[in-house]
């Protein structure tokens, strides 16, 4: 049972790190309407408030967080990511959130120590 619990505490669990990215994402743009001149604003400050409450879990990773905030316009984006890693302590979770005129898309990869 103690093995069980000790793997869990270490696990990389999408739903939560899933739960941590969109309440950052609605925390700092919310329903706030596309500026292009808050873009950089923004994706700092999810990306900020994601990693401090990653480290709040005290889990034993490294993490990584990307960020990208686009205007709603018809346009496309296609975007990819790869990695070289180990699946048993190792994960990653990426989030599209979007309102009415934005959108926005943050991964997180976890990396055990």
């Amino acid at each position: 049972m103690d093995e069980f619990q000790a793997a869990e505490e270490t696990a990389f669990v999408v739903e939560d790190i899933s739960n941590i990215i969109k309440e950052a994402v609605d925390t700092t743009i919310g329903s706030s309407p596309f500026q292009t001149a808050r873009v950089n604003a923004w994706t700092s400050a999810v990306v900020e408030t994601c990693l401090s409450q990653l480290a709040k879990l005290g889990k034993p990773f490294k993490y990584i967080v990307t960020c990208i905030v686009m205007q709603k316009n018809g346009a496309g984006l296609h975007a990819a990511s790869s990695c070289f890693w180990d699946n048993t302590t190792d994960g990653s979770c990426t989030l599209r959130w979007e309102n009415k005129t934005t959108y926005c898309i943050v991964s997180v990869f976890g990396l055990g120590l």
